[in-house]
């Protein structure tokens, strides 16, 4: 077995890894980030490794697990170190990254996690953590008591292990000790993520210390912030390539794309690192940019999950490589772009084609499975948002009727084969009741599951013409097979979008 990474010194004799441009051991830590998966370490991780090289500063990572203990003690034995690898028409290539200096699991040393919260060399505490981690009721503006995470650390303030518990614990202690607050910025999926964020906080705070609440929201900073890079989860094939590169095992190693994009409120009284030097936009509303990538990148991506999981694709690429789904990937991202405003600087046709070009990208084993996961947190603003949009503008709405019905069919959690396969959504079990209530009957099944709370706006669950076009295809589905419908929404010209 080949040393591990950070047992030796990276210069090995085999390695054809870029290396990073400064030396890990002269900077400290700045920023904390709740959760350190592969995106993180594809996405910002590496954006704050430019911004040490070019730059420098303190501003190395703390990296905090919530609930794995695997990640942490990976990159731990590698003195933080992994390899990021980045597949693309121009080949492979590799760099190690350094910009995180240690790992913490919340699940097994909250302790240790509160305590890089209240350092005073902390500035700035970052989140990936996947929209059902939050705890958030979007539509009430308000936390969610039932959420297993909020509820637990309701109980036990003094000990939380949630996103919410955490972040009001931290900024208790530093208000008590004195010390300055930190920046909280949110990297998930999430609309309007860093209002979102601080609604959740000090609703949180609120229900414990109305006076901490009300100093979280006057001087706690929640700027806003879009995301956009395709990471698939590692796998052996990962960890096999990272070896190959560094002549050395790496057990945190991941890989992801070319392409990468972060677009940030500018809005950091406690500093921050030079993310430019990664090719960050800080701009002074996030929002339009937030839009056009949760209904053309994301919605695109859930609708291409389904239909293409459905039809037995089990990689992106597969699906942009079978005729009839990648007709109906354009259609998609037209009928998406159509609900957009302009935006200046922004070739919305050549974001498509972009987009288009991503997801074939044949170097990248992006698992279908994998984006289908929790639908009833995402296709509120990926698939419903842009519906609402396109009906209020009288632009063809076929296209996210086909998304919902290819999200709804998948719900029976069965292929037409007969094997299941488990839906890994937090609302499994009310999908399952409505499924169960309806049977085999497509328009009761469109209907059951647009009653789902969060899953669909009342203007879209209220629209029966709509409604009706979801049940429709779902209907198809049924009675002859999703393949056929595929094939026939493709070469349904009258449907596609200009």
């Amino acid at each position: 077995m080949s040393p591990q990474l950070g047992e030796t010194t990276m210069g090995h004799a085999q390695a054809t890894a870029v290396r990073p441009g400064y030396d890990p051991a002269a900077h400290g830590v700045g920023i904390v980030h709740i959760g350190c998966g592969a995106f993180h370490r594809a996405h910002q991780a590496v954006y704050t490794d430019d911004a040490l090289a070019r730059s420098g500063g303190d501003w190395r990572i703390i990296g905090v697990s919530l609930r794995s203990t695997e990640i942490v003690d990976a990159l731990n034995a590698q003195s933080g170190l992994y390899t990021l690898i980045t597949r693309g028409a121009g080949g492979t290539h590799s760099r190690i990254v350094a910009s995180l200096a240690e790992a913490r699991a919340a699940s097994r040393d909250v302790a240790h996690v509160l305590a890089a919260l209240v350092d005073p060399n902390i500035h700035l505490v970052t989140l990936t953590v996947t929209e059902k981690a939050y705890g958030i009721d979007r539509t009430a503006g308000d936390i969610d008591e039932t959420h297993a995470a909020v509820a637990a650390d309701l109980a036990r303030p003094d000990a939380p292990t949630g996103v919410l518990g955490l972040l009001t614990e931290g900024l208790r202690r530093r208000r008590q000790a004195g010390i300055p607050p930190f920046t909280v910025l949110c990297c998930d999926n999430l609309p309007d993520n860093g209002h979102l964020l601080r609604t959740g906080v000090t609703a949180f705070a609120r229900r414990i210390d109305p006076e901490l609440a009300d100093f979280i929201a006057q001087e706690v900073a929640f700027p806003c912030s879009m995301v956009d890079r395709i990471t698939p989860a590692p796998t052996a094939q990962t960890r096999a390539e990272a070896e190959r590169q560094t002549g050395l095992e790496d057990l945190a190693a991941v890989e992801t794309e070319p392409f990468t994009q972060w677009v940030i409120e500018d809005r950091f009284p406690a500093g921050r690192p030079d993310w430019e030097a990664g090719g960050a936009l800080f701009v002074d509303d996030v929002a339009p940019y937030e839009r056009m990538k949760l209904r053309m990148l994301n919605g695109t991506h859930s609708m291409l999950a389904y239909a293409g999981f459905l039809a037995g694709c089990v990689y992106v690429r597969d699906v942009m490589a079978d005729a009839s789904l990648a007709a109906l990937v354009k259609r998609h991202l037209a009928a998406a772009a159509a609900t957009l405003e302009p935006l200046d600087g922004i070739d919305r046709a050549r974001y498509a084609e972009q987009l288009a070009e991503r997801f074939a990208n044949p170097a990248i084993a992006h698992a279908t499975y994998q984006i289908a996961m929790d639908g009833t947190e995402k296709l509120a603003q990926r698939i419903a948002a842009p519906a609402v949009a396109a009906l209020e503008q009288g632009t063809p709405t076929r296209p996210f009727a086909f998304a919902l019905a290819m999200w709804m069919r998948y719900c029976l959690g069965r292929s037409e084969a007969g094997e299941t396969y488990d839906l890994r959504d937090p609302r499994e079990a009310s999908i399952a009741a409505a499924v169960a209530q309806a049977g085999d009957d497509g328009h009761a099944l469109a209907a059951a599951l647009f009653a789902l709370r969060d899953v669909s706006p009342q203007r879209l669950a209220a629209d029966a013409g709509f409604q009706a076009q979801v049940g429709e295809i779902l209907n198809a589905t049924m009675a002859n097979g999703v393949r056929a419908v595929i094939d026939a929404e493709a070469q349904d010209r009258a449907a596609t979008p200009s």
